[in-house]
């Protein structure tokens, strides 16, 4: 099982997670990309329920994907936490509580991950 998931918004996030809850794939892309990615054959498509899930399931289901939709409430933190794990700062970030750290680049597609990691915990 492969679950292509989504983080709407201003930017759309992408990941592509398998059910070992490994990150597989991840991207962040304009909302107008979406009307040409290319999904994986045979994966299950989730995406976020908040700001700007409405155009990208109106999208998707132009082109016949059919797509669930998963609470998003606090995956941006979740995404930011997920980031971090998998790039650790450098000093002197390190130095500094977590909380202060911030990401050089934008997340959203980590938190596309957060949002696949709660579809696979809520299966």
């Amino acid at each position: 099982m492969v679950i292509a998931a989504f983080d709407p918004g201003k930017n759309v996030g992408y990941a592509l997670v398998d059910e070992d809850r490994r990150l597989l794939d991840s991207r962040v892309m304009p909302l107008s990309a979406i009307q040409r990615f290319v999904v994986p054959e045979g994966a299950t498509l989730i995406m976020g329920d908040g700001t700007g899930s409405y155009a990208v399931r109106d999208i998707l289901l132009r082109r016949n994907l059919h797509v669930e939709r998963v609470d998003e409430r606090g995956t941006s933190l979740e995404g930011r936490n997920l980031y971090f794990r998998d790039h650790p700062p450098g000093l002197p970030w390190r130095l500094l509580p977590s909380g202060l750290w911030w990401p050089p680049r934008t997340i959203d597609d980590y938190a596309a991950y957060a949002i696949a990691l709660r579809y696979l915990d809520g299966r």
